[in-house]
């Protein structure tokens, strides 16, 4: 069985799982957002304006690029709790999230604000190779009406070795919030209507 094949059964597996049994604490991105939370990029020369929940100051992770492009776009966006990822990983993903969506121009609305456009879900799973951790995951950028219309996927793997959540190093899970955002700005731009 190739490999691609194995990480695509094991996910899938891991998924149904997670959905199942998960009893691990999750971390709501939209919870790191507030009301004051501009949704414009900053401006140089301006102060950062930090999400209203304390959160570590987002650095570029490692092979991502820190200057990107705002969008313009009506969407709001909110996102749902994150299936699978421990809170030790999804606390850096949370506060990543959140920081690049302010850099590329989207609004993030806090859950249960009824004028969300679009939600992200989020599930999330690891696996072992060759002693070191890969995130699998999946989004699904789902309508007011729960019927999904996009989905935004793939890995990474963490630098740290070691197996688990436990080893997935703060870096990976800011790349993966970096590349999940610049997808779903990517989409936001290129959809029709």
């Amino acid at each position: 069985m190739s490999r691609p094949a194995l990480y695509t059964m094991l996910f899938g597996t891991a998924l149904v799982l997670s959905a199942c049994t998960s009893t691990q604490d999750v971390l709501e991105p939209s919870a790191l957002v507030s009301a004051d939370t501009p949704t414009l990029p900053p401006q140089p020369d301006s102060p950062s304006v930090e999400p209203a929940t304390p959160a570590p100051a987002a650095q570029p992770a490692a092979g991502q690029q820190t200057n990107v492009a705002a969008i313009s776009t009506d969407a709001r966006v909110q996102f749902a709790p994150v299936v699978g990822a421990a809170s030790e990983a999804s606390t850096p993903l949370a506060a990543r999230l959140t920081a690049r969506a302010t850099q590329r121009g989207i609004t993030l609305v806090q859950s249960g604000d009824s004028s969300a456009t679009l939600v992200m879900k989020g599930y999330f799973s690891t696996i072992a190779d060759d002693g070191r951790t890969t995130v699998i995951y999946v989004w699904d950028v789902v309508d007011p009406a729960g019927t999904r219309i996009h989905r935004i996927q793939g890995q990474a793997t963490s630098a740290a070795r070691g197996e688990g959540w436990s080893s997935v190093d703060p870096a990976t899970m800011e790349s993966i919030a970096d590349r999940t955002v610049d997808e779903l700005a990517n989409w936001l731009v290129a959809r029709p209507g």
